[in-house]
């Protein structure tokens, strides 16, 4: 199922994504459930910051867009700033997600599939997925790299941070989804 405008979900292969074994919640204990409920907490930061980097992206876009703000030399300095600004900030979201990812394949993930190896296949897929996002952050990253040294090209920042937002947003419900359970089940601290 390979749908063009969707390309970069086709990157992370939904349909190739394996199941694991569905926990009832109700057979967890209050504790267990609130561990698993930890990583969703954990990912809506990432989620927040996510829908703030389109924000940044949006109003510096407009602005970008504004011909009265290039009368003014006042004006093109706040330009400048901004993106400057919008630059370190997607800079900074890059970093911080992925430094979660690979506390996630260092720590989480191991931890996962050696207390329960029908997890395997699920924890190898979600790394595989960090691959994918990796890629998209570096691409990211280095489109807000050229931004800050003084290309004021900011629809390509637009479509790189649409889509690192449409796959981060795939790929934390997935990841949701297969591990609440277990996390709680197998009573592991994130």
């Amino acid at each position: 199922m390979h749908t063009h405008h969707h390309e970069a979900l086709d990157e992370l292969d939904e349909t190739a994504r394996p199941h694991a074994p569905r926990i009832d919640p109700a057979e967890l204990t209050p504790e267990e459930r609130r561990l698993g409920q930890h990583l969703a907490a954990v990912h809506d930061g990432y989620r927040h910051e996510m829908r703030q980097v389109m924000t940044a992206v949006e109003q510096v876009a407009a602005g970008t867009l504004d011909p009265e703000a290039l009368r003014s030399q006042i004006n093109r300095l706040t330009m400048r700033q901004n993106l400057w600004t919008l630059g370190a900030f997607c800079a900074s979201f890059c970093r911080l997600v992925t430094i979660h990812h690979s506390i996630e394949d260092e720590s989480l993930f191991p931890a996962i599939a050696e207390r329960d190896s029908a997890l395997a296949p699920v924890v190898a897929k979600l790394t595989q997925e960090h691959e994918v996002i990796a890629g998209l952050l570096t691409a990211l990253d280095e489109a807000c790299v050229r931004l800050v040294a003084g290309s004021s090209e900011v629809e390509e920042i637009r479509v790189r941070a649409a889509r690192l937002a449409e796959v981060l947003s795939s790929h934390f419900a997935y990841e949701e989804e297969e591990l609440a359970g277990p996390i709680g089940r197998l009573q592991i601290q994130i």
